[in-house]
C-alpha cells in the first residue's frame, strides 16, 4: 500500500461520516470522498502532500458533493444556500456536542445500524463507510465471496435510501437496540487492523470508537467487555510478527507485551465480572486476561480456558467459537479430543484456514505425517495474506522433511 492510499483510508471513515452530516445523504458522501481519492491520486505526486491531507481530502470531497448537489432536480439556489448554511454552522461551531454522541463516526455506525437493516447489511456497511474496506477486504471478514459482498452493499443503500433513514443521534431509548451490530462492527474493525500489518490505523480507530461507546453507554458490560478484549489483544501485537511472518502464542516474546494494556484490560474484566451479565464478548476477553495472566506458555490455566469457552459457546454457539474451544482442549485432554471437535465443525468451516491449520497441528502431534501435510496445503491454499501462506507452507515442508530425511517432498 503507498503513502497515498494509506492517507486515504485512514481518512475515510472520518471524511464520510463529515459529509454524511454535513448533506444528509450517505451514498452522496461515499461517492464524493471517493472523487477526492482519484483528484488525489492526480494531483499529489505532482504537487506533493499536502500538510493535512485528511483536511484536503475532506475539504475536496464536501466542494464535489456541492457540486453535486447544484446538479439535483432541487435547484442550484436552494442547494447553495443549503450547503452554505451547514458549512457556516460547521465553521462557527464545529460538530454538534450537545447529544450523548459527539463523534462523527459514532453516530454513522448507529446510522448503518438501523433495525431496518438486516444485521450482516449493517456490519458490511459499516465496515465499508467507516474502516474504508474494500468489498474484498470485507468479504473477507464476513468468509463470502467478493460478488456476495458487492449485492449486499448496494442492498444496504437501497434499504438506506429506501427506509429513508435519517443521519441522527439515536434516543437513549433505541441506543440498547443497535449495540449488538455496533459492537459486532467495532470487533471486526479491530480484526481487519490485526490481520493486516499495513492497517493498524483500524485497531487505533477502532480502540477510539469503543472508548467512546463506553463513554456513552457507561452502564452496559458488552461494551467495556470488548474494549477490554481489544486492549488485550492489541498488547500482544509487538509479538506477533511483523506481517512477513506469524509467530504462534507458545513461541512470542512475552517480555514484548505491553504491561500497561494488560493492567487497564484485565481491570475491566473484573468489573465486567462483578456485574454477573456476561456476554460473548466479556468472555472472550476473559479468556484473553489469562492468557495474558501466564509469565509462560506453560503456566496457562488452560481448564479455566476451556470453562470460559463452554459459557461463552452457551450463548454464542457458532462453528469458529467450537474451533477455538477445541483448540484449547487440545491442551486439557490431548490432540486426539481436539481433533475429534475439529472434525465436528470441519463441515461447517471447509473454507475457513484456520480450522486445516488447527487440524493439521493435531495430526502432526498424533503422528500421521501424510494427513498433516494436506490439513497445512489446504490452509495454506485458503488463506489471504502473504505471512500465513508462508507459516503454513512453512509447516508443510517441516513435516515433509521430517517424512523423507532430505527433501522436501513427499517419497
Amino acid at each position: 500500500m503507498d503513502d497515498i492510499e494509506r492517507t486515504f483510508r485512514e481518512a475515510h471513515g472520518q471524511a464520510v461520516a463529515t459529509l454524511t452530516r454535513l448533506f444528509g445523504d450517505i451514498t452522496l458522501a461515499e461517492d464524493a470522498v471517493q472523487d477526492a481519492f482519484v483528484s488525489a491520486l492526480r494531483r499529489w505526486p505532482r504537487d506533493g502532500v499536502p500538510d493535512n491531507p485528511a483536511g484536503w481530502i475532506v475539504a475536496t470531497a464536501r466542494n464535489r458533493a456541492v457540486d453535486v448537489v447544484r446538479r439535483g432536480r432541487r435547484g442550484r439556489e436552494l442547494t447553495e444556500q443549503l450547503a452554505t448554511d451547514r458549512l457556516r454552522v460547521e465553521s462557527a461551531t464545529g460538530p454538534d456536542d450537545s447529544g450523548p454522541m459527539s463523534d462523527d463516526q459514532l453516530r454513522l455506525i448507529f446510522t448503518c445500524c438501523h433495525p431496518a437493516i438486516r444485521v450482516e447489511h449493517q456490519v458490511a456497511l459499516t465496515l465499508r463507510l467507516i474502516a474504508g474496506l474494500t468489498p474484498a477486504e470485507v468479504a473477507s471478514a464476513f468468509l463470502v465471496s467478493e460478488a456476495t459482498m458487492l449485492k449486499r452493499l448496494v442492498r444496504a443503500k437501497s434499504k438506506v435510501k429506501a427506509a429513508h433513514i435519517s443521519y441522527r443521534v439515536p434516543d437513549d431509548a433505541e441506543l440498547p437496540g443497535r449495540l449488538r451490530a455496533v459492537l459486532s462492527v467495532l470487533y471486526l474493525i479491530y480484526n481487519a487492523g490485526a490481520d493486516d500489518v499495513d492497517r493498524c490505523d483500524l485497531r487505533v480507530e477502532a480502540i477510539r470508537l469503543t472508548r467512546g461507546l463506553v463513554t456513552l453507554l457507561p452502564g452496559e458490560p458488552e461494551a467495556v467487555g470488548l474494549l477490554a478484549l481489544m486492549l488485550l489483544s492489541d498488547a500482544r501485537m509487538p509479538s506477533r510478527g511483523n506481517g512477513t511472518h506469524v509467530v504462534l502464542l507458545k513461541d512470542q516474546n512475552r517480555s514484548l507485551w505491553d504491561r500497561s494494556l494488560i493492567s487497564t484490560g484485565q481491570a475491566l474484566v473484573l468489573a465486567c465480572m462483578r456485574r454477573r451479565r456476561l456476554g460473548p464478548f466479556q468472555l472472550q476477553a476473559a479468556i484473553q486476561a489469562l492468557h495474558c495472566a501466564a509469565p509462560r506458555y506453560e503456566d496457562t490455566d488452560w481448564s479455566a480456558i476451556v470453562r470460559f469457552y463452554d459459557r461463552l459457546l452457551a450463548v454464542m454457539p457458532t462453528a469458529v467459537v467450537a474451533l477455538n474451544r477445541a483448540v484449547a482442549v487440545a491442551e486439557t485432554d490431548g490432540p486426539e479430543a481436539a481433533l475429534a471437535l475439529l472434525d465436528g465443525v470441519a463441515g461447517e468451516l471447509d473454507g475457513y484456514p484456520l480450522l486445516h491449520a488447527s487440524r493439521g497441528s493435531m495430526l502432526e502431534r498424533l503422528g500421521r505425517p501424510h494427513e498433516a501435510v494436506q490439513a497445512y496445503d489446504r490452509a495454506a491454499a485458503l488463506a489471504r495474506t502473504d505471512a500465513d501462506i508462508s507459516f503454513l507452507t512453512h509447516r508443510s515442508s517441516h513435516v515433509t522433511v521430517d517424512l523423507d530425511g532430505s527433501t522436501g517432498a513427499l517419497s
